[in-house]
């Protein structure tokens, strides 16, 4: 059987209009530590700040914070990722501390990691503390039971006719 060649060549508009898309073949990539992550239990999902921004200010967060850029301040959420181009001047307050770029503050963290990339110069409060080969690491380090106990987390003001589920008084 023979059909007429088409008077011009599809587009890849033309192509994705014409067929399903077809599923992946194969294993699924292995999620790296935030790729794949649901969303906490409070139903918050994970904030970014890109490589391209600057904060000069305090950042809080009930949730997960993947920070790629610079903070000129404290940061205060449930867990906090510096990747590997960001610079953070202040203290960082969270469960869980992932740190793969530089940090110039002390970091309270109920479990930190200082991945092989990282520049920490400040002291670390922890439970947990892991750090690769190759991490820099400047300052005191001290175990706790809880080292985020005291640490008042700043309060979250909502705008005006925002209702954040909590029973009011």
């Amino acid at each position: 059987m023979f059909t007429k060649k088409p008077d011009k060549e599809p587009t890849a508009f033309d192509l994705s209009r014409s067929s399903p898309p077809i599923p992946p073949s194969g294993p699924m990539p292995n999620p790296g530590p935030t790729m794949g992550r649901a969303p906490s239990s409070r139903g918050t999902a994970e904030s970014r700040i890109g490589s391209d921004l600057v904060i000069i200010g305090n950042l809080v967060s009930k949730g997960e914070i993947q920070i790629d850029g610079e903070v000129q301040g404290d940061l205060h959420a449930a867990n906090i990722v510096v990747g590997e181009t960001a610079r953070i001047t202040g203290g960082i307050v969270a469960d869980e501390v992932i740190v793969r770029g530089l940090v110039m503050g002390s970091i309270r963290g109920k479990r930190v990691v200082l991945q092989s990339s990282s520049k920490v110069e400040g002291d670390i409060f922890h439970s947990q503390l892991a750090i690769e080969q190759g991490a820099f690491f400047e300052g005191k380090s001290r175990r706790m039971d809880d080292p985020t106990a005291g640490i008042q987390r700043p309060e979250i003001p909502l705008p005006a006719g925002i209702d954040d589920g909590a029973p009011s008084t």
